[in-house]
């Protein structure tokens, strides 16, 4: 009896202990939904040139790689891609090359409600960005193969809309493809 006691008495300490954990504890690298901007901000200084920021659906799965910063914005998918094109106007350090799901491309109000307004802020938003539509394990590859050697930062929001994501790879800001092969040219 007294064992049976002592050890409803340790369940019930170790519940009481995890129920007393604050709501922002979540999995390593994840920050809560109020201080995604800030953290964002914080992380631009240190990204440059093949990292990456993720712009994804609420499907989008938690990464196995725990190097990977998951940011929950609780946000709308238009609303953090607003922001981020914002952001990006006061960085002279990189610039983005967009991809996006091609899948997106076949989507209609058919088959996704919403999906053909989306497209088009979308479309409007990055028309002054490079802008890429590859297939969707095209992406993951690219991004799979980057997140071996540099950051990666995913911000996930609160779309349903499938094939929404918006991957971003960080470019240099002030060094572009002409001058590099120029340089490389000297060089030889």
């Amino acid at each position: 009896m007294i064992r049976r006691l002592r050890t409803i008495m340790v369940l019930l300490l170790i519940l009481s202990l995890v129920a007393c954990q604050p709501a922002s504890v979540q999995q390593k690298g994840s920050v809560n939904n109020k201080d995604w901007q800030q953290r964002l901000e914080e992380q631009l200084p240190l990204l440059g040139h093949r990292n990456w920021i993720l712009i994804v659906d609420k499907a989008y799965p938690a990464p196995n790689n725990s190097d990977i910063v998951m940011i929950n914005t609780g946000a709308e998918m238009m609303d953090v891609l607003r922001e981020m094109d914002s952001i990006f106007q006061m960085q002279a350090h990189i610039k983005p090359i967009i991809y996006q799901d091609a899948e997106l491309n076949y989507l209609d109000e058919g088959l996704v409600k919403g999906v053909d307004k989306y497209k088009k802020e979308v479309k409007a938003l990055c028309s002054k960005y490079t802008v890429q539509d590859i297939p969707h394990e095209a992406i993951f590859k690219k991004i799979d193969e980057a997140s071996k050697l540099f950051k990666v930062i995913v911000l996930k929001t609160e779309s349903l809309q499938p094939y929404t994501s918006v991957f971003i790879e960080l470019d240099c800001g002030y060094w572009d493809a002409k001058r590099e092969d120029s340089l490389r040219s000297r060089i030889r």
